[in-house]
């Protein structure tokens, strides 16, 4: 389900506490969606109208609303009214469910206590909240049962229905670094190309990067290049897929040399360049002007 043409998508997130809310606003900002996790009923009049503006660009929006009272609620139903006046934007209402032992069970793993939980026992919380959300849950557009749903899988039904038609959400962001300072904190792979020949060496070469042409022809006339290059594109080409049916939505492959400046630039480059026509792909050079001083 895609945002109506010149229509502003605001998308409700709401339930009760321990069914997914969480996993589901992960998946809208997956999508593109402009995010806000647990805004309070009262603000959202106030949040309207920044979206409204016309100086921005936000077109679709997801918000977790975390009800804790009959007073939000109260306030949430007020709000409510007010977005159906509104012929800009179009609402949609998603209740989060699950069955109160599912929910005991997780707040027992997880070792929270309920929110609404007076003596600490979850299921008289529980027991509070279905009261307070059940009118809510009445208007609801779309409701998730997650009593046997996986975070993958609620992720996929959330995918499928609020995503754009065949709407791509899994990147391969490749990066270049130099090891002298140190390994990229979010990276998912890492392939330390230092056993190459060094363009360092190669007096003309040293002030240039793996961006100037000379640079990288010389690392890849190598034949240590070439058998490491088809190698790893083979290791990613079947890796790729299984990262991208696992769930994740972006995968960070990380190109190391000593620098990170000549070799693992070229690379970086090249792998970006291997993988473009199936993924999104990106492609950055943390340390390429460390050794100048930029």
């Amino acid at each position: 389900m895609g945002v109506t043409e010149n229509d502003t998508k605001l998308v409700i997130i709401t339930g009760m506490s321990g069914a997914g809310k969480t996993v589901a606003i992960q998946s809208f900002e997956d999508l593109g969606y402009y995010c806000v996790d647990n805004l309070p009923p009262t603000l959202l009049p106030k949040f309207l109208e920044l979206m409204k503006d016309a100086s921005n660009n936000i077109q679709q929006v997801a918000v977790v609303m975390d009800l804790r009272g009959r007073e939000f609620f109260d306030t949430l139903f007020d709000a409510l009214d007010q977005i159906g006046n509104q012929d800009w934007l179009e609402e949609h209402i998603l209740f989060l469910d699950a069955k109160d032992q599912s929910l005991v069970s997780r707040y027992k793993e997880t070792r929270r206590s309920h929110p609404l939980a007076n003596n600490g026992l979850p299921l008289e919380g529980i027991n509070q909240e279905r009261k307070i959300l059940d009118e809510l849950r009445g208007r609801a557009h779309n409701i998730i049962d997650t009593t046997d749903l996986k975070p993958k899988q609620l992720r996929e039904k959330i995918v499928k229905r609020y995503g754009e038609e065949e709407q791509e959400i899994f990147s391969v962001n490749t990066v270049s670094f130099g090891f002298k300072y140190g390994l990229p904190i979010d990276a998912d792979l890492v392939f330390d190309v230092r056993f190459l020949p060094n363009p360092h060496y190669i007096d003309h070469m040293r002030p240039l990067t793996g961006l100037n042409s000379d640079v990288s022809s010389y690392v890849f006339k190598w034949t240590d290049t070439q058998i490491f290059l088809q190698k790893v594109t083979d290791l990613l080409e079947f890796m790729l897929p299984q990262y991208k049916k696992e769930g994740k939505s972006q995968l960070v492959i990380a190109i190391g040399c000593t620098g990170g400046q000549h070799r693992s630039v070229a690379i970086a480059e090249y792998l970006a360049k291997q993988f473009a026509s199936n993924y999104i792909t990106h492609v950055s050079h943390r340390d390429i002007d460390k050794r100048k001083g930029h």
